[in-house]
This record gives structure tokens, C-alpha cells and sequence, in this order.
């Protein structure tokens, strides 16, 4: 027993080094994260004032909240924008128009037949007939590129036109 106890106090001197550098080391390591902790305090303390709540938790609820509203708001958008879609389908942005000599040899090419349609094909044909005595205008409702009035052949090629247009 007593050869132990020579043993360890020999060795005593190296076991009080080894202890006195660990212990170094973790308040070194001790010290490096309390830094890191306060720089990680000053954010957090710089991201929660001015927001009115105390805690992250309640931060995060806030943002959820508002990010359910932001989310309902786009949803409601989506259906506005859809209606104004399709109502933009029903305007009537396609033109077609001809220009004829309506009373052969006695006029020139100053009649004319214009269409205005939808892309769905609805909207309406002018037509407007000169010659040196008179003029005459003419308007027919057109329905899916065809109308309930008889359409002259220039008034077909004005559909016709505008329905290929874009």
C-alpha cells in the first residue's frame, strides 16, 4: 500500500497540471460562449422591441396570423383577377374590316363592313354603304361569329378577318 501512495505522489504534480489545464480550458470555452450568448441577447432584444410583444413565442403567433391574413387577402385577389379575366374575354378587341365598291361602275371603294368581336366571337358588324347620292349605316349584332340578320358577303369577310386577328 504504501508503494501506491509513493506511486500517486510522485505522479501528483502531473494529475495538478493536467487538472489546472482542463479547467483552463473550459472556463476559456465558458467565456467564448457567454459572448456568444450576449451578441445573440442584444438580437433578440433588438428584434422584439417595437413589436409589442414580450417573447418569441408570441412573435411567432403574431407573424402567423398576419401571414393567414396576407394569404386570405392573395385568395381573394385571385378571384378578382379571375373575373376580370374573363371579362376582358368578353370585350370586344378583335377588328376586321372591308372595303368594297358596294354599286359597282356608279361608286368607288368608299363602302366598308367592320367587325367588332370578342374572342368568343360576339360583338357586332358595321356596315356603312356611299355612293355619290346617299349613304347608308347598318349595324348587326353577331353572336358565337354569326348573327340573326341575313350578312352580306362582306360582312362575312369582316368576321371573318377579325376572328383571324392575334
Amino acid at each position: 500500500m504504501s508503494e501506491w501512495n509513493e506511486l500517486i505522489l510522485e505522479q501528483l504534480h502531473w494529475f495538478i497540471v493536467g487538472m489546472v489545464l482542463v479547467i483552463l480550458l473550459l472556463w476559456v470555452m465558458v467565456m467564448v460562449h457567454g459572448s456568444k450568448l450576449r451578441n445573440m441577447r442584444k438580437k433578440y432584444n433588438a428584434m422584439m422591441s417595437g413589436s409589442g410583444v414580450e417573447d418569441l413565442e408570441s412573435l411567432l403567433l403574431q407573424l402567423k396570423i398576419q401571414m393567414d391574413a396576407v394569404e386570405e387577402e392573395q385568395g381573394q385577389h385571385r378571384v378578382q383577377l379571375d373575373g376580370i379575366g374573363n371579362n376582358l374575354k368578353g370585350i370586344k378587341t378583335k377588328t376586321g374590316i372591308v372595303r368594297y365598291n358596294a354599286f359597282g361602275e356608279r361608286g368607288n371603294d368608299l363602302s366598308f363592313s367592320v367587325a367588332l368581336l370578342s374572342a368568343k366571337g360576339d360583338g357586332f358588324v358595321l356596315t356603312g354603304l356611299y355612293n355619290r347620292e346617299n349613304s347608308f349605316v347598318y349595324a348587326k349584332p353577331v353572336n358565337n361569329s354569326e348573327s340573326k340578320h341575313a350578312l352580306s358577303p362582306e360582312e362575312r369577310e369582316a368576321i371573318r378577318l377579325a376572328l383571324q386577328e392575334g
